[in-house]
């Protein structure tokens, strides 16, 4: 979400005649867009502040400094108590008034200053969605469908810094896929806290359209740029919201990619109940069984969290047994950290930091087990791959993605950036797919 809020600013700033700077020292604006998620992200945020502190000092006309996102909203103004050098902070909410921040810093710089105080502004503070977040050049682009999330996890902070959902007019995002279309995107992601509990409500048309609903509008209009956009996927979704008709639209629907990220977090019923999160790993399992059955081959990863207050062996065992039977092809592991403001930072029986770790060693030595076998077993298969961009690592090879989410490297020119080819997955390196060739399907 991030990323693709970043994109649609940094949109703003280039229709306003902003260049962007070689390096942060080059800059006359420097734009800090955070994420309140983890702790380790906000303190990566101040140590960058830090740096940014010193260069102010160091450059006697100065820069303008600008944190927005999560963590702009958590704090407000606070923020600038803990890093003056801070000019403005816009939340998620209050990116309405970045035109009227640049504004202030444009005629700032006609006088030589650094900024100059921004207006007040007595609209109230309301989450808008942006009409275009592709980074310049990308061949996938991120579309944000629903903002916010209702659910409430003990553990997280999105609520609070998000706020409610909100789902965004479904003609905006057709108008959005079209604009892609034509600036060379071949795949989107439609995105969201919740993504799947989308739901627009038409008081025009006194109609409700819900997540598998948009699924089927999205189909159709991509299905009209004549195969220019011809992968889809979506993320992140909630357990509690996938319905069955959204499967099956998934199912029927070929333009959605055999790929899903379903969060899972716990495989404990007690852990998952004190998480907050609203379902069983029985109702998990039976989802896992459905995708399957619905489409078969399809590629499952997820979210775990571990050392949650209260976790005792067994539910680490449960866990472990869980993605035993799922195997998913990769996770996002992590353990838990206390949030101030979130249900479970007063909990009780919270767990060491070193028994944390261990834990948390042996779920990431099963998934990197799992990923092995998952990926070795494909080896000598034929994959449509879309060819993302050049090797960081030879200017002569190509990054490609499956739409199982697995990674291939093959030789190539980047003239082929952006073309959908087959390849054979001939062998590993690491997580990575290696092809000898591939052979161009779609130009």
């Amino acid at each position: 979400m991030n990323t693709a809020e970043s994109a649609a600013l940094a949109m703003t700033l280039k229709e306003r005649g902003w260049e962007v700077a070689d390096t942060a020292e080059d800059a006359e604006l420097v734009l800090i867009n955070t994420c309140s998620v983890r702790a380790t992200a906000e303190q990566r945020v101040f140590g960058r502040l830090a740096l940014y502190t010193a260069e102010k000092k160091r450059r006697p006309a100065g820069f303008t400094l600008v944190v927005a996102g999560c963590m702009a909203s958590r704090l407000g103004e606070t923020l600038k108590e803990k890093a003056p050098a801070v000019d403005y902070v816009m939340g998620t909410d209050t990116r309405s008034t970045f035109p009227l921040i640049l504004e202030a810093v444009e005629k700032g710089a006609a006088r030589g200053a650094s900024g100059g105080a921004l207006a007040a502004c007595d609209e109230k503070p309301a989450f808008s969605f942006s009409a275009f977040h592709a980074e310049t050049g990308g061949v996938r682009s991120f579309v944000p469908i629903m903002h916010g999330c209702d659910n409430f996890c003990a553990y997280c902070i999105v609520p609070y810094v998000r706020g409610r959902e909100i789902s965004r007019d479904p003609a905006s995002i057709m108008t959005e896929i079209r604009l892609l279309a034509e600036k060379g995107v071949r795949e989107i992601t439609l995105l969201g806290q919740n993504v799947n509990s989308y739901l627009w409500e038409d008081h025009t048309k006194k109609r409700k359209i819900d997540f598998p609903a948009l699924l089927e509008m999205v189909a159709d209009e991509m299905e009209k740029t004549d195969g220019k956009i011809r992968w889809a996927r979506f993320l992140s979704s909630h357990p509690k919201d996938l319905s069955s008709k959204a499967i099956q639209v998934m199912a029927q629907r070929r333009v959605y990619c055999r790929h899903l990220h379903l969060c899972v977090q716990h495989g404990s019923n007690a852990i998952l109940a004190a998480m907050n999160r609203t379902y069983t790993r029985e109702r998990y399992l039976e989802l896992v069984a459905e995708l399957r059955e619905m489409m078969p081959g399809i590629s499952l990863s997820t979210d775990l969290l571990i050392g949650f207050p209260g976790e005792t062996e067994e539910n680490v065992e449960e866990t472990l047994a869980l993605m035993e039977e799922v195997k998913f092809l990769y996770s996002y592991m992590y353990h838990y950290n206390p949030r101030e403001g979130t249900a479970a930072y007063t909990l009780p029986d919270r767990i060491p930091d070193t028994i944390k770790q261990e834990r948390l060693a042996k779920v990431i030595a099963l998934q990197k087990q799992h990923t092995v076998e998952l990926l070795g077993a494909r080896i000598g298969a034929k994959a449509t791959v879309l060819i993302e961009g050049v090797s960081r690592k030879s200017k002569d090879e190509l990054i490609c993605r499956t739409e199982r989410d697995e990674m291939v490297v093959t030789p190539g020119d980047p003239s082929l950036i952006g073309k959908f080819a087959e390849a054979t997955l001939s062998f590993l390196r690491g997580n990575t797919f290696r092809a000898k060739e591939a052979r161009i399907l779609i130009r």
